[in-house]
């Protein structure tokens, strides 16, 4: 397989890792909860290392801001479907722009 395929793969699952912790880290409830706590910072934790391991064989910028933008979209829709939180007009708009710079960056980095 491809290093950079597989790279790509390492920072999707660090994206996974970070949206799961994230959702840990809300019924967290502020760290007062042990279980929800530890898994977040679990989850925290693989995605670091997850995409410390992908960088090896991507760039460190493009890979970085692939990771946020993807993880902060993801997030933010996770919210959305288990949290009813509202999905607006500006906020999809938001979150559109966020999936396009990530796009954009792709198809503009060297290959």
């Amino acid at each position: 397989m491809n290093p950079s395929f597989s790279a790509w793969l390492l920072v999707a699952a660090s994206v996974v890792a970070e949206v799961v912790g994230t959702v840990a880290l809300k019924y967290s409830d502020g760290f007062s909860k042990v279980l929800p706590s530890g898994a977040a910072a679990t989850c925290y934790a693989l995605a670091i290392w997850l995409m410390a391991v992908a960088m090896r064989h991507l760039d460190m910028g493009i890979t970085y801001a692939v990771w946020a933008g993807s993880g902060t979209a993801a997030t933010a829709l996770v919210g959305v479907a288990l949290f009813g939180e509202q999905l607006g007009a500006v906020k999809a708009l938001g979150l559109v722009c966020v999936v396009g710079g990530v796009v954009m960056l792709n198809v503009g980095s060297p290959r």
